[in-house]
């Protein structure tokens, strides 16, 4: 089984990080920026991060992709693509870029929704969310890339059923 790590909008938060990490054990883990950490700190050194609105200017760069069993997944913070409005310009860019995956966070709502074959997963904050109180990760999950399990988890890794899904990719 593939899992993926995803976690957004820390704030300086290390320790929380670290205990998240260990927790999973997870390979790959994905920071949607605002880490508001240097880019050699040790706490982000094994994560693909990329540059949030509140970052120091230049610490990562500004968009990300990896591919995992021939899934594209795009990795943005989502101030460019001003996610706190809607998701439009973010739509154009995954289109562009090929993405089945898109994570980004900024806006600290935790959320995952399918917008024209591809899935959109907003892990929240782990520092200061909205509109729900618990501070919010994801992990991804598959045995098959075409169906993809979206778990959201609080700070001591407790599922979060009313958000959390499984989302058929095709």
């Amino acid at each position: 089984m593939q899992e993926i790590l995803v976690i957004s909008d820390s704030h300086g938060l290390t320790n929380r990080v670290q205990k998240i990490k260990d927790r999973h054990n997870i390979s790959t883990m994905i920071h949607c920026g605002d880490s508001e950490l240097p880019n050699d700190h040790p706490f982000i050194e094994d994560l693909t991060i990329v540059q949030g609105n509140c970052d120091r200017p230049g610490e990562f760069n500004e968009e990300e992709q990896l591919t995992i069993d021939g899934l594209n997944i795009y990795v943005t913070h989502g101030h460019l693509y001003q996610v706190k409005s809607d998701l439009l310009s973010l739509t154009y860019r995954a289109e562009e870029v090929g993405a089945h995956i898109v994570c980004f966070g900024h806006s600290h709502i935790a959320g995952a929704e399918k917008i024209d074959g591809r899935l959109y997963i907003n892990p929240g904050s782990i520092r200061y969310p909205r509109r729900i109180k618990e501070r919010t990760y994801v992990i991804l999950s598959w045995e098959n890339p075409s169906v993809i399990k979206v778990q959201f988890l609080d700070l001591d890794g407790n599922e979060l059923g009313e958000l959390s899904r499984t989302f058929h990719l095709n």
